[in-house]
């Protein structure tokens, strides 16, 4: 089965070109990895299994934008015949003389090489024995992972994950830009309010006795300080301190209704 070579605009992220596959599965667990990071070009050299692939489909996992774009060429020549820089991903070093870059750099140079028209392709072997020198000498360098030498194996679909996640992160001025939320952290609160709290907090323990010797009052209210500066205290996290300190000290509360209808400024049930 071939597919028709791409034409019109250059894409505006690389392909993810698997050289005979051989489980569905991993099509699928890849092309998953591929949309978790925004790729969606994803072509396939000789998938053992044929194509389409139920198994394939159900591994995917919802990427069905991914499973449905994919395209299979006979030969890797085809795959790869309208591309203008090409990596090949391999953990293992080759005879031929070849600039071996990482993920974190390679996914730079192809952000660059893409802005300018040039399309690219990271080229992935098959599960059991990667890619063949033949296969290799067809790319411009050598993509591989800094993986610990003592066991460098990785499945299809955790190295297209990586590569696709260093992509996805090149193109960000810093990590937590491309985050898909925050953690919805309410901004500081207002110094005047943090003083309050500071003067409440240190009436409150004067009150305690809590100062003592009187002559290190000034050294500890400053610790005490340095400590709630730290905190970074939203508005809400001020007022429920000075609510604890209050309570601590047994001082009324604001005005709250009882069961029988009457109002208290008394805590717990106003006995």
């Amino acid at each position: 089965m071939s597919a028709t070579p791409p034409t019109g605009p250059k894409a505006a992220a690389p392909a993810i070109v698997l050289v005979e596959p051989q489980l569905g599965e991993n099509i699928g667990t890849a092309a998953r990895a591929m949309a978790n990071f925004g790729l969606a070009d994803l072509r396939l050299v000789n998938p053992r299994e044929g194509w389409p692939n139920d198994k394939a489909r159900a591994a995917a996992s919802g990427a069905d934008h991914v499973i449905e774009g994919a395209r299979v060429f006979v030969s890797l020549p085809e795959a790869i015949g309208e591309l203008g820089f090409v990596y090949a991903m391999t953990a293992r070093a080759r005879e031929a003389a070849r600039i071996v870059a990482g993920p974190r750099e390679a996914a730079a140079k192809a952000r660059r090489l893409l802005a300018g028209g040039t399309g690219v392709g990271i080229l992935v072997g098959r599960e059991r024995i990667g890619l063949t020198n033949d296969e290799v000498s067809l790319a411009d360098q050598i993509l591989t992972l800094p993986v610990d030498p003592a066991f460098s194996s990785l499945n299809v679909a955790q190295a297209v994950l990586i590569v696709a996640y260093e992509w996805r992160l090149s193109g960000v001025s810093a990590e937590a830009d491309g985050l898909p939320f925050d953690g919805g952290l309410a901004l500081p609160a207002a110094k005047a309010d943090l003083i309050r709290l500071f003067e409440h907090l240190e009436t409150a323990l004067d009150e305690a006795a809590f100062f003592r010797p009187p002559e290190k009052r000034p050294h500890m209210v400053k610790a005490l300080r340095a400590m709630l500066q730290r905190a970074g205290l939203t508005d809400q996290e001020v007022r429920t301190l000075r609510g604890a300190v209050a309570a601590l000290g047994h001082r009324p509360t604001r005005p709250h209704r009882l069961a029988d209808g009457t109002l208290t400024t008394k805590r717990g049930g106003g006995e």
